[in-house]
């Protein structure tokens, strides 16, 4: 009975750590990505969203979801060490949410910029943060 409590216990480790550098590793590459290429983001988003309900918010756009990738990929970051260090998956929990929501609003502009492939490649990414969700809740 012990192996098997223990063996479950590790399991549940794995995949938090998993989880937690996957998403960790996609919303702090791409944060940076938008920081340090910022203009030419700023000009493919502007040409992006032309012919769409959100043209002329690509200014407004970018910082906000700049922001938001960097702190869901921070606090995965500090998940996948809170894990290594036994404290808690509270991080985790906080990480994961963000990142849905982030992959919810990336998924929200392909849809208006009617770029529907874009917006189906984010189903997996979407998928990823909410089974890393469920990993991490403690319930």
């Amino acid at each position: 009975m012990a192996c098997h409590a223990a063996s479950c216990f590790l399991r549940s480790d794995l995949l938090q750590l998993g989880f937690a550098a996957m998403v960790a590793i996609l919303f702090i590459q791409s944060g940076l990505d938008k920081i340090f290429n910022w203009k030419d983001n700023k000009q493919w988003l502007t040409g992006h969203f032309a012919n769409s309900s959100f043209k002329g918010l690509a200014p407004l756009l970018l910082p906000v979801i700049t922001v938001a990738e960097m702190a869901a990929g921070v606090l995965c970051a500090l998940a996948f060490v809170a894990e290594l260090l036994g404290r808690g998956t509270c991080l985790g929990v906080v990480g994961m949410a963000l990142g849905m929501g982030c992959i919810v609003l990336l998924f929200l502009g392909q849809r208006v910029a009617k770029e529907y492939a874009g917006a189906a490649s984010l189903v997996p990414y979407f998928l990823l943060c909410a089974a890393g969700l469920y990993v991490f809740s403690p319930c």
